[in-house]
């Protein structure tokens, strides 16, 4: 039977539409196909990119070209699931070309938007929920992704998590096969030589950020030091829109007395209004803008999380840039 690749050219035996299921359904059947897909889809794009509006843009935009399919297309197309992701896949890589150019006008470091959930039972019902299961996306093993060039990731990814064959992601990238398999081996060996530490039960998270931002409010530098790791990490994402650092911060002390100073610099009270959050299924901490008085600055809005390891927090990050806030749940 002639296949529909995802790119909407006409091929036999395309990797995208392997695995016989049936007619494709029409109606509402078809579009409760797509939808029971969407979680999946968004783990893909959000994972390829590090943008939950990416992620979404990607979604959409696999819709409208299913929509867009003749009858007879997409009864040709045999695994609904492969095709979406093969798409999903080609619109995440042009939107990681696009955005190695917007990184270099980028002030400061660069971090994934943020997927903030509130802490509670699970909803099984929405996307985002299921996606930040995976530990694949907590905000440690996102940062180290956004190390990998766009063929690595786009090959990382799509082979080795969502188990697209190496043939299909080289037509994807547009180039061999053998260049796909090497693209991804060379993103798996990146992953595993800075893979974070496993995750800590909720429990134990909490405990951590609750000692951290006490010892912050009271000014207590070594109390603070004590709760970092030596080797500790601190990254801000701002754009120069909102205030934190502008460079990577390393070392326990360093970081603490940073914290400190950043913390004395807003009134009294103002940090002790930040609540817990899910941050890419981890714990962290939403704080909205507060006004500053008299010498005091203002608070930006930001959202914060830890990665907590044996008791102490080994990374913090710290997103205040506005344009990666606006998801967040008020």
């Amino acid at each position: 039977m002639e296949s529909q690749r995802a790119d909407g050219a006409d091929t036999t035996g395309s990797a995208d539409t392997a695995g016989a299921t049936g007619a494709t359904p029409s109606g509402a059947d078809e579009v409760a196909a797509f939808s029971g897909l969407r979680a999946h889809l968004l783990a893909v794009g959000y994972r390829l990119t590090g943008s939950l509006s990416d992620a979404e843009d990607a979604v959409q935009e696999t819709w409208l070209r299913w929509a867009g399919l003749s009858g007879e297309r997409r009864r040709a197309v045999r695994d609904l699931r492969a095709w979406c992701t093969t798409v999903v896949g080609r619109v995440c890589l042009d939107r990681l070309r696009s955005a190695a150019a917007r990184r270099e006008r980028y002030v400061g470091e660069w971090l994934p938007e943020p997927i903030v959930t509130p802490l509670g039972a699970a909803r099984p019902d929405d996307p985002l929920d299921v996606v930040v299961r995976d530990d694949a996306v907590r905000m440690a093993a996102m940062v180290v992704l956004d190390t990998l060039t766009p063929q690595q990731r786009v090959a990382f990814v799509l082979h080795d998590a969502f188990d697209v064959p190496f043939e299909e992601v080289a037509s994807i990238l547009g180039c061999s096969t053998a260049a796909a398999r090497q693209h991804a081996s060379r993103g798996r060996k990146a992953v595993a030589d800075a893979e974070p530490p496993p995750r800590e039960s909720l429990e134990q998270q909490r405990q951590v950020v609750e000692r951290f931002l006490a010892a912050v409010v009271s000014g207590d530098v070594n109390a603070v030091a004590e709760i970092l790791h030596p080797d500790v990490r601190l990254v801000g994402d701002s754009d120069g829109k909102a205030r934190t650092a502008r460079r990577v911060l390393v070392g326990a002390e360093k970081i603490a007395r940073f914290a400190v100073g950043v913390a004395a610099s807003y009134r009294p009270g103002a940090l002790t209004s930040a609540r817990p959050v899910l941050v890419n299924g981890d714990l962290g901490f939403h704080a909205t803008a507060e006004p500053g008085e008299g010498r005091y600055r203002d608070l930006d809005e930001r959202v914060d999380m830890v990665v907590v390891q044996n008791g102490r927090i080994v990374a913090i990050y710290d997103i205040c840039n506005p344009a990666k806030l606006t998801r967040v749940p008020r």
